[in-house]
């Protein structure tokens, strides 16, 4: 029976226990967060019953991705390419508005993101690039190696960044940490991280002036009260190729906002998460108010997805948030120990793509929590109620452990011929 099991759960045994334990955290969080699902549906099992089941399909998805060798994964990207382009020119087009943007894909009856898709497609297609293009001599990438990945990835950003800048921004940092690992020439990198200076400088002046004046049209048309209820005031949107502007400028602005305010005079209605979220954190104390305790989920919007990290706070509080930073922590330093023992260079630069891509995106919707970055959208991975964000962090979950799984047997051989 125990060996039954065993061969159930292969590949590393810290990524497995990282791994479950996020999902145990994420059941118990989630469906202490699902208040106001639990209201709308009038069934406190609904949510619960929901996202447990989209654990065990990752559960799924996770051991059947580890039994497909890494070599496959090279197979597929063309497909993977083409499939991402194409729902992302879908979802522009065609696709379901949430707050505000066009994000989700209706298929047979189920929704999707293709960003997500894409995401993993990118470095998948990056790992494929700069490991064919490593210089003989060992001593890094070829020149040309970043002109083809900027030639995929581009074209990926810009689309993802219309309607969804945050994970735009995040894909472009993981890229960005990709081909430094993969060591693309370091003068190449600085002129890139020039010329990324200069973008963000442009972009910022941009959604700074257009941005007021999509805000000005959208007062013509104020928000109803339920929406300002929900802290959507930043999601009213004008009209055009600059509909976003003004949703960016307003997150800007209040995460820049000036002087601190004392409690007594704070807007909480104009800054609802924010405001709502600091109560949860500053409540919590060294322990917590105990799972299933906290009180601000009754409150805070999308508190079981992009600010489920500030109920984990207010309900195992210090001790809590501190665990929950050190399981990502340990899955970056286990898929880094997995890449360094990897024969070649395409598995290595792939895990530490998706290892990257887990982390930032826990890092970015943490500190978001914590007001040190503008409210994002990004939710917490492997822990925030999601359909297909979770079932495809479950899948690099999957790739990682599949990865690792080879280079155990490299490992061993190794071992083997030192003996002899």
């Amino acid at each position: 029976m125990n060996k039954k099991i065993g061969n159930l759960f292969k590949g590393d045994k810290g990524i497995w226990m990282v791994f479950l334990f996020l999902c145990l955290i994420s059941v118990v969080e989630v469906f202490s967060a699902s208040s106001t699902l639990t209201y709308k549906s009038q069934n406190y099992l609904s949510p619960l019953i929901y996202h447990s089941g989209m654990i065990l399909f990752g559960l799924f998805v996770v051991i059947v991705t580890l039994n497909i060798p890494c070599r496959y994964f090279k197979i597929v990207t063309p497909l993977m390419l083409f499939i991402s382009f194409a729902t992302l020119l879908w979802v522009l087009i065609g696709g379901e508005s949430i707050n505000g943007a066009n994000r989700v894909i209706k298929l047979a009856g189920f929704t999707f993101q293709p960003s997500e898709i894409a995401k993993g497609t990118m470095v998948l297609a990056t790992a494929q690039i700069l490991s064919a293009m490593q210089r003989p001599d060992g001593k890094g990438a070829d020149e040309k190696a970043m002109k083809y990945v900027m030639f995929i990835v581009l074209p990926a950003v810009f689309l993802i960044g219309i309607e969804n800048l945050s994970t735009a921004a995040l894909l472009s940092m993981v890229i960005f940490l990709m081909m430094f690992l993969g060591r693309v020439p370091i003068m190449q990198l600085g002129k890139l991280m020039g010329a990324g200076v200069i973008v963000i400088g442009v972009f910022l002046t941009l959604v700074l002036t257009l941005g007021t004046i999509e805000q000005v049209e959208d007062e013509k048309n104020p928000p109803t009260e339920q929406a300002a209820a929900q802290g959507k005031m930043d999601e009213i949107k004008g009209g055009g190729i600059f509909h976003r502007f003004a949703t960016w400028r307003n997150r800007i602005l209040n995460h820049s906002g000036g002087e601190d305010v004392p409690a007594d005079k704070y807007d909480i209605d104009k800054n609802f998460q924010v405001g709502h979220a600091n109560i949860a954190i500053a409540s919590s104390g060294i322990i917590g108010k105990g799972p299933g305790n906290s009180t601000e989920r009754d409150f805070l919007p999308q508190a079981f997805s992009d600010f489920i990290y500030a109920i984990i706070i207010e309900e195992m509080g210090i001790i809590g948030a501190v665990a929950v930073v050190l399981l990502y922590v340990i899955l970056l330093f286990r898929t880094a120990r997995i890449a360094r023992r990897c024969e070649n260079n395409f598995p290595a630069f792939l895990v530490m793509g998706l290892a990257l891509m887990l982390v930032i995106q826990a890092t970015i919707n943490m500190m978001v929590a914590v007001e040190l970055m503008p409210v994002t959208g990004q939710p917490l991975p492997l822990i925030s109620k999601g359909g297909t964000s979770t079932i495809i962090n479950c899948a690099y979950i999957g790739v990682i452990l599949s990865v690792s799984r080879s280079a155990k047997r490299v490992d061993t051989a190794t071992a083997n011929n030192n003996e002899e």
